[in-house]
């Protein structure tokens, strides 16, 4: 099978499902409230990875054909998005010209693993990553001091330092379309996207789901190769979507819907206390009252969740779910939730997530659909769901195409670039141990020597 970018290409998946439930009307509802995104604040602390080594007179040693080689790479830096300005080119060149081997050692060790960690883990302080949280296992799957021995021991400096980059070949179109970009706004807009896919794991998996916001686009993705695209409406300006990466481990389907305090405020609690007739009518239970009020939305045509919803547990409660609201995945943009991604064709998605994730028959998932009741298909292997924000993406055609930056964090990542990005690694070296004082003993004296 030919493996093709999951962002440029759509083939359809063929998901057989009983023909009664193909053939349901799509129910129309508006103002649909589902669960409310938690907002968490940003984070701001940079978390660059701590290298231990024994003191700094172990560190690597350098020849200065491999120094040169740093330095080369450094200077074409700039077709990876980075800039040379950041790591000293000046200061290399001096150390490699001197003829001390302790500073060559320190400076290009130092150098190095700047370089590297900006290639593996972006150039951009946490703080300019705005509601950005995914979870980057890079740094335990490439440990630096290990990849510059490496590099030393073999002369591929330039080799290991380019094997950095993000394996997705939409990180290729992007590199790529910076090369031909003249105008300084367009090249800074592919630049941002490219540091979004550093921030990413290298690899993202056999299989995952990915949802990128402002394209108001799901895919699933198998093999490398896109088996269903699904529209999607995303959080409005107020909610908006955040990115992370949890771990989908069930579809549910008919699942009942726990209402988060700021939803039930919004109206449901009043309807409650003045009009409990209505509110059964739309599928509420409840217990308690006022600030002790908890509200649960049975299954069945009304519920904010329809017929589905991708468990995937994380602080934020985001989730990928169904809509009774068709009519806005017409809509060309659609954000519109209050930070969940609702998806299009849920039966068609929920089915695929139950056949070949779950292992179960079209015609027990049919049964189970048919039924009403909340029904838990487990994964038999959870995968990440990713829940992205790129805004320049390839346009299947070669080139890549622009997208609304909807919720303004571009602009933050691009001042970030007039600024130091993030510290390197850090090298501690350890406090070497007190010298003990050496007692000796004999039959005729004792003391301290």
């Amino acid at each position: 099978m030919v493996k093709i970018s999951p962002f440029s290409a759509r083939p359809a998946a063929v998901l057989f499902l009983p023909l009664g439930l193909i053939a349901c009307p799509a129910l129309a509802q508006t103002a649909v409230q589902e669960d409310s995104v938690i907002l968490q604040p940003d984070k701001v602390k940079d978390d660059a990875p701590v290298v231990e080594t024994a003191a700094e007179a172990n560190l690597p040693n350098w020849s200065k054909q491999d120094a040169e080689s740093l330095l080369s790479v450094i200077e074409g830096i700039g077709t990876e998005g980075l800039f040379a300005r950041d790591y000293s080119p000046d200061t290399l060149a001096a150390a490699i010209l001197g003829d001390d081997q302790a500073r060559l050692n320190h400076v290009a060790t130092e150098t190095f693993l700047l370089l590297a960690t900006h290639l593996r883990d972006g150039r951009t302080p946490n703080a300019a990553r705005k509601q950005w949280f995914m979870v980057d296992s890079d740094s335990d799957a490439e440990p630096l001091l290990a990849l510059l021995t490496n590099a030393l021991n073999a002369g591929t400096m330039r080799e290991t330092l380019a094997s950095l980059d993000p394996a997705h070949p939409d990180f290729a179109v992007l590199k790529a379309a910076l090369a031909k970009t003249k105008a300084p706004a367009e090249a800074n807009a592919i630049r941002v996207n490219m540091e979004r896919w550093r921030w990413m794991p290298r690899a993202l998996g056999e299989r995952y789901v990915v949802s990128n916001v402002p394209e108001y686009m799901t895919r699933v993705v198998h093999g490398g190769t896109v088996i269903a695209t699904h529209k999607a409406v995303v959080g409005k300006n107020s909610t908006p979507t955040p990115q992370l990466n949890p771990m989908a481990t069930a579809v549910i389907v008919n699942p009942t819907w726990t209402l988060p305090r700021s939803i039930i405020a919004e109206g449901i609690g009043a309807t409650i206390a003045n009009n409990p007739a209505s509110a059964r009518a739309q599928g509420y239970t409840w217990t308690g009252s006022g600030k002790t009020l908890s509200v649960v939305q049975q299954p069945g045509a009304n519920n904010a969740m329809g017929v589905m919803k991708i468990e995937m547990l994380n602080p934020h409660a985001i989730y990928l779910h169904d809509t009774p609201s068709k009519g806005a995945f017409n809509a060309a943009a659609r954000a519109f939730s209050h930070g969940c991604i609702r998806t299009e064709r849920a039966l068609h998605f929920s089915g695929l997530m139950a056949v070949m994730f779950a292992g179960k028959s079209p015609e027990e998932f049919g049964e189970a659909i048919a039924s009403g009741k909340t029904t838990r298909f487990g994964f038999e292997s959870p995968f990440p769901v990713y829940v992205a924000y790129w805004t320049v993406v390839p346009d299947g055609k070669g080139g890549t195409k622009k997208l609304a930056d909807i919720y303004g964090r571009d602009a933050p990542v691009v001042a970030s670039f007039a600024k130091p990005g993030r510290s390197a690694a850090t090298i501690i070296a350890p406090t070497p141990p007190d010298v003990a004082p050496t007692v000796v003993t004999t039959s005729a004296t004792s003391g301290i020597y």
